[in-house]
């Protein structure tokens, strides 16, 4: 691809991600917030524009008071002037007039354009008014629906991570389930086993090792033979080895003559 065209793709692609990111931080609430505090200052200035108008007009409505007033009393003096015989005085009055009635039609002239502008200008302040107080009420309108759907979509988010968390938790008590059933399952089989005898003690049928065992087994055949002897003999059984013999019998129970000390 031609650098150029690289560097005009890659200032699209940051273009679209730049006007997305600000999107995103974008409130609608503070643009149109923002939108009406303007409006409201160009109102303001079209009101003083109005005002401007009408001060202007004013004072060429004074000044054309004034000429006038001038004039009214350069047609007195010219009179006077006339009654007196002096109609070089009354020329000059009346010449004095006629420049001053010049002024007046100029002014007269500039008073009603302003008049018309003071009043165009009043009747677009009055529209441009109408028209902002009915964005206001758009303003608020907007603003409430906004901060309700963003609470609804607060809303359907929390359901959304509830539904998915309980999803998880689902699961994980269907595994708890499936082992806790394992775990059962094993503990009745190891019941069964030791119940049928197939996982008896092994120490309660034969203990110790083999040495131990045998020596069990002869001291058990040693006093079977040693009671047989007995009962065949009818006496008792022998006194066990490293018993000592009873005074006056023999160690297999006889009776012992003692001799005769002497000088008896």
């Amino acid at each position: 691809m031609h650098p150029m065209g690289l560097m005009q793709r890659f200032s699209t692609i940051f273009k679209a991600k730049a006007n997305k990111a600000l999107d995103r931080a974008e409130d609608p609430r503070e643009t149109l917030d923002y939108s009406y505090q303007r409006q409201l200052e160009m109102l303001t200035k079209v009101k003083r524009g109005v005002v401007d108008v009408a001060t202007s007009r004013k004072r060429v409505e004074l000044q054309v008071n004034q000429l006038t007033s001038q004039s009214d009393k350069l047609t007195e003096q010219a009179k006077k002037a006339i009654s007196m015989n002096r109609e070089d005085l009354a020329r000059e009055a009346l010449t004095r007039k006629s420049g001053l009635q010049g002024q007046i039609s100029d002014l007269q002239a500039q008073q009603a354009q302003l008049q018309a502008e003071e009043e165009k200008l009043t009747l677009a302040s009055q529209r441009l008014q109408a028209k902002v107080e009915a964005f206001r009420t758009r303003k608020e309108t907007v603003k409430a629906t906004y901060t309700a759907a963003e609470a609804q979509t607060r809303i359907n988010e929390a359901f959304s991570g509830i539904s998915e968390e309980m999803g998880d938790v689902g699961m994980a008590i269907q595994r708890a389930e499936d082992k806790t059933q394992q775990m059962q399952a094993r503990a009745g089989a190891i019941d069964e086993l030791i119940a049928s005898g197939a996982l008896d003690d092994a120490s309660a049928s034969s203990g110790g090792d083999d040495i131990s065992r045998e020596l069990e087994a002869m001291s058990s055949h040693s006093d079977v033979e040693a009671e047989l002897a007995a009962l065949k003999g009818g006496t008792a059984p022998a006194i066990e080895q490293g018993d000592p013999a009873a005074p006056g019998t023999t160690a297999s129970g006889e009776a012992v003559i003692q001799p005769e000390q002497e000088g008896h």
